[in-house]
C-alpha cells in the first residue's frame, strides 16, 4: 500500500506502524495482529461444538469484541494513512479488512435475528484472509534482501496452508454440515411434525418415515444418519487435512451437492500446495547438500556471463570473446561500456 510523503510530525511514528514494512513497530504491531487473527480462528472453530461452546460462550464473546476492537483500529488506520483512501476502500485488502469487521458489528447490535444470521457467521472466515497479509509482507522484504528466502518461502507456504484449511473446512461446515445442525434438525423436525398433524393417514406411517431427514436442496437426495459428518469445524478440518494431503476422500465425505464442490475445490488445491512445497525442500536440498545458491544470489549477472550472452546471440566473435575473456572483469566492464557510447 502506498504512503503520503514523511511528515516531520509526531504521526509519522504513528504512520509507520501502518505503512512502513521495514519499521520494527510495524512488524510487532502486525505480529499481534496475527496472533489475533489465530485466535479469531480457533474461536469461530470451537463455538461449532458443544457443549463446549455454550458452557465458555461468554469467554468466546469477550475474545471476539477484543479481536474486534484491534482490526477496527487497524483498518482505520490503513485506511486514514493511504496515499488514496477511495482506492484502499474499494481494494482487496480494503475490501477484506471491512469484511471482516462488519458480520461483528452486525452481531454486536443484535441482528443476529435477521434470517442472514447464518450467513453473517460465514462471512467470518473471511477474516482468516487477512493472514495472507504477512504473505504479502514476506513478499516486500524478500524483495528488499532482507531475510533468509528458504525461511520466507516456508512461512508463505505454512499461510498458504492454514488459509486454505481454515476456509475449507468452515465452507464445508456451513454448506454441508449445516443441513444437520442440531438447530437445523430442530427446525425440520418440528415442520414434519405440524404437516403429519394435518393429514389424518399419516397416523398409518411407520416410526421411521415420521422422523425428520435432511434432504440435499440442489440434488434432492435424503441425508441419512450414517452420513453426517461435519458436525463441527474441527471434525471438518480432519476431513480436510486428509483431502490436502491425499487428493482424496478418507473415512469422512460429502454426500451433497455444494460439498462436493467445496471438495473438488479443496483437491486442486492440495496439488497446488504439494508441487510449492517440493520446489521448496528442493531449493532447500541444493543450498544444504551442493551449495548451489538462492534466485536471489543471482540478481545481478557476472562479466564472463555477459559476454557468454554476447557470444550466443552473435554480437561478439569467438576470438573477441576470447580476448575479452583473458581481461579482468572491470576492463571488460569500461571495454563494453565504450563500445556502447561509440555506438
Amino acid at each position: 500500500m502506498e504512503t503520503h510523503p514523511s511528515q516531520p510530525s509526531q504521526n509519522s511514528t504513528l504512520q509507520a506502524v501502518f505503512t512502513d514494512f521495514r519499521s520494527p513497530l510495524f512488524v510487532r504491531w502486525h505480529g499481534f495482529l496475527n496472533l489475533l487473527i489465530f485466535m479469531s480462528c480457533v474461536t469461530l472453530a470451537l463455538e461449532t461444538v458443544e457443549p463446549f461452546a455454550s458452557n465458555h460462550a461468554g469467554l468466546f464473546h469477550w475474545m471476539e469484541m477484543t479481536a474486534l476492537l484491534f482490526f477496527s483500529i487497524d483498518y482505520l488506520g490503513n485506511l486514514y494513512y493511504a496515499k488514496d483512501r477511495f482506492r484502499y476502500f474499494f481494494s482487496f485488502w480494503g475490501l477484506v479488512d471491512l469484511i471482516s469487521i462488519l458480520p461483528s458489528f452486525f452481531m454486536l447490535l443484535n441482528l443476529t435475528a435477521l434470517k442472514g444470521a447464518k450467513v453473517l457467521r460465514i462471512l467470518r472466515v473471511v477474516r482468516v484472509l487477512r493472514v495472507l497479509k504477512i504473505a504479502r509482507t514476506t513478499i516486500q522484504q524478500m524483495s528488499a534482501h532482507t531475510g533468509n528466502p528458504i525461511v520466507s518461502n516456508l512461512r508463505i507456504y505454512f499461510i498458504a496452508l492454514f488459509s486454505g484449511l481454515m476456509i475449507s473446512s468452515t465452507l464445508m461446515y456451513f454448506v454441508e454440515g449445516g443441513h444437520y445442525t442440531a438447530e437445523a434438525l430442530a427446525h425440520g423436525q418440528a415442520a414434519l411434525d405440524v404437516k403429519l398433524a394435518a393429514d389424518p393417514a399419516s397416523k398409518d406411517l411407520p416410526e421411521a418415515d415420521k422422523k425428520f431427514v435432511p434432504v440435499d436442496p440442489i440434488s434432492g437426495n435424503p441425508i441419512p444418519t450414517d452420513k453426517h459428518f461435519f458436525t463441527s469445524i474441527p471434525a471438518a478440518m480432519w476431513w480436510c487435512i486428509v483431502t490436502l494431503t491425499t487428493t482424496g476422500y478418507g473415512d469422512m465425505y460429502p454426500v451433497t451437492t455444494g460439498g462436493r464442490v467445496i471438495a473438488g475445490a479443496t483437491m486442486l488445491l492440495g496439488l497446488v500446495l504439494f508441487g510449492l512445497l517440493m520446489n521448496i525442500i528442493g531449493e532447500t536440498l541444493m543450498v544444504m547438500l551442493f551449495g548451489e545458491h538462492t534466485k536471489g544470489d543471482h540478481a545481478k549477472p557476472t562479466g564472463a556471463s555477459v559476454l557468454k550472452s554476447m557470444f550466443d546471440i552473435g554480437f561478439i566473435s569467438g576470438a573477441e570473446y576470447d580476448r575479452l575473456r583473458a581481461m579482468p572483469e572491470q576492463e571488460v566492464r569500461r571495454h563494453l561500456a565504450t563500445e556502447k557510447a561509440l555506438s
